[in-house]
């Protein structure tokens, strides 16, 4: 489905069920070289299990037209615009990695637009490595092996993952591939990282939010440490707000490596 969003066409995967704002939406945000479809084991569940689902390509990402965000903050402003656009009063956000980032930036400016929060896969500050922002740079193709190698607890899944045969990194290289190649005259590869690397609002924003929130982290993520995510925990914690955790026993790619506990975790916090 697709909404003008800011004089640009924006796509949103709706979890193959008719788009209704009648509903409770979910918008759910993808990471650096990522786009809609990393959800697409959560989206469609929930769609055909009474939700509202908009999972969205960022602006100059695959599907969607646009410059691309350059900063977590400009994300963050077409989060607000996209539910204008869809005429959405309310809705839960679900970021993951960078697209946490962009949700909790968002949610703090929405105050109570936003139902729920999940951050899945985060950390803050998110400082990404000279050496990654660099080969993101230089040698995009390097630094997409880098990735999906310290991304994964596993290089294959277990046969329920995505099915008997799937392979994860190599399902993950070819995804960052295609999203790399969608946009000739901006490296998205770069200016995502950049954009993590050079957020310094997420104290500020944990606080400013009025709605629960939930961690999905990943006990062994080398990308978002757990224990990177504890400032924003205790923040949250500190002031106030309704906070619950979920830790599960993989890498940095919680949806695909493990689909189920991850949409269940979210599930059932939404209906809570």
């Amino acid at each position: 489905m697709y909404f003008n969003v800011n004089g640009h066409e924006t796509y949103c995967y709706t979890g193959g069920k008719p788009f209704d704002p009648a509903k409770p939406t979910i918008v759910f945000i993808h990471g650096v070289v990522n786009d809609h479809s990393v959800w697409i084991l959560q989206t469609r569940y929930l769609a055909h299990h009474g939700f509202n689902v908009l999972a969205v390509d960022l602006p100059g990402h695959c599907r969607s037209a646009g410059e691309a965000p350059a900063s977590v903050e400009d994300a963050a402003a077409f989060v607000a615009a996209l539910l204008d656009a869809a005429k959405v009063q309310q809705a839960a956000l679900v970021g993951h990695s960078w697209g946490s980032l962009i949700a909790l930036e968002a949610a703090s400016r929405l105050k109570e637009r936003v139902t729920h929060l999940v951050l899945v896969g985060t950390a803050f500050p998110m400082k990404v490595s000279s050496a990654l922002l660099e080969t993101s740079l230089n040698e995009p193709m390097k630094a997409l092996e880098m990735i999906n190698v310290f991304s994964r607890s596993t290089l294959a899944p277990p046969p329920s993952a995505l099915g008997p045969g799937t392979w994860v990194y190599g399902a993950s290289m070819a995804l960052g591939r295609r999203v790399i190649a969608s946009n000739s005259k901006v490296n998205v590869f770069h200016r995502g990282f950049k954009a993590c690397d050079s957020y310094a609002n997420g104290e500020a924003a944990i606080a400013a939010i009025t709605c629960p929130v939930l961690f999905v982290l990943g006990a062994q993520d080398q990308m978002t440490q757990a224990k990177a995510a504890q400032p924003l925990i205790a923040k949250a914690r500190e002031t106030g707000k309704q906070v619950e955790v979920a830790t599960l026993p993989v890498g940095h790619h919680q949806m695909t490596e493990l689909p189920d506990a991850t949409l269940f975790a979210i599930r059932d916090f939404l209906r809570r």
